[in-house]
């Protein structure tokens, strides 16, 4: 019988213990990885407390998994026995719905996240649908690139999905772990690019990440001084804004784009969309080709997110490290189970 031995909470908002489980015989059109790194997301911290009402415990997070093929279905198609793979948010889909035809696995209805009504990749081994399952290009460097698939692809999406040009002007609304990527990857794609923080101190590295301006929100005149600037504004956050001021920066035929999981209602004034002919949106991570892209054009232009790295065995002191507010930008977890 296999065993995977990994990390698991044994109800909403406990610490991590160590966990053992039977992942029962490989399907057909699974891959088995061996886990080397997995990043942690806030979605992590979301489905541990279990906020969006359907995570099943013992839980094993990790959606941000990097490192080699070990075993393959009968039906496995795209990768190889060695080969070093990452996978994200979403392990399998149903692909044979209108939107998987289209190439647009992650809005399938059935699609079924990592960590959702299955074990995460907080462990020694996780297993996906082969179609999930990405080889990683050469360039990229292994340890990491683990939260480019998840948060990396999330503020990417936008850029590719929304057919933004190299000449727009952007601004990335809050410098964190979706944040700091947002600034690399428009920068990367040719935009001009504005960071908006509420926090001075984060300046400096702003700029670093590819922010050509910086601008304090809580200023309560800057948003207005920006008014009718902006072609694509991407909200990173998960707290309530001031929404008018935001719809006001947009430039005509603008587009506030939402990335980050508000659990409140956004309040939108017909009038700001209307006379300007501005748009509202959002988009969850991305396709199996929106990945390949994404990754790609990471290894082609350099970008990777900045990290911060433990041990899994410090697993739990990781998280409190995020929940704390003190990660620099995203955290890797180290597999250590040998």
């Amino acid at each position: 019988m296999t065993r995977y031995r990994a990390w698991a909470a044994p109800s909403a908002g406990a610490a991590l213990e160590a966990f053992e489980y039977d992942p029962g015989p490989l399907g057909e059109d699974e891959v088995e990885i061996t886990v080397e790194h997995c990043g942690i997301c806030h979605s992590d911290l979301s489905m541990l407390d279990n906020e969006w009402g359907f995570t099943r415990y013992p839980f094993v997070p990790g959606h941000e998994a990097v490192g080699r093929v070990t075993a393959l279905g009968a039906q496995a198609k795209g990768v190889a026995i060695g080969q070093r793979v990452g996978l994200g948010w979403n392990a399998r889909s149903c692909l044979h719905c209108d939107p998987c035809l289209a190439g647009d696995q992650h809005l399938c209805k059935e699609v079924q996240p990592t960590l959702g009504g299955r074990h995460g990749a907080f462990a020694e081994k996780v297993r996906a649908h082969w179609v999930w399952v990405v080889p990683l290009p050469e360039g990229l460097d292994a340890a990491e690139c683990g939260p480019l698939l998840c948060g990396g692809i999330t503020v990417f999406s936008p850029l590719r999905e929304l057919g933004i040009s190299p000449t727009a002007k952007v601004a990335v609304v809050g410098i964190g772990g979706l944040g700091h990527m947002a600034l690399k990857f428009c920068r990367a794609w040719g935009c001009e690019v504005t960071a908006f923080t509420t926090s001075a101190s984060k300046e400096e590295e702003a700029r670093a990440f590819g922010a050509h301006h910086v601008v304090a929100t809580n200023d309560a005149g800057a948003l207005q001084k920006l008014a009718g600037t902006f072609d694509l504004i991407i909200d990173t956050v998960n707290v309530s804004l001031d929404w008018n001021g935001l719809l006001g920066a947009l430039a005509p035929k603008g587009r506030l784009h939402v990335v980050g999981a508000v659990l409140e209602p956004i309040p939108v004034p017909a009038f700001s969309l209307i006379m300007g002919q501005k748009s509202v949106s959002g988009s969850p991570t991305g396709s199996r080709g929106a990945l390949d892209s994404m990754l790609g054009f990471a290894a082609r232009h350099g970008v990777a997110p900045k990290t911060e790295h433990f041990p899994m065995r410090r697993v739990n002191e990781a998280l409190d490290h995020l929940r704390a507010g003190k990660a620099r930008y995203r955290i890797v977890l180290d597999a250590d189970f040998d």
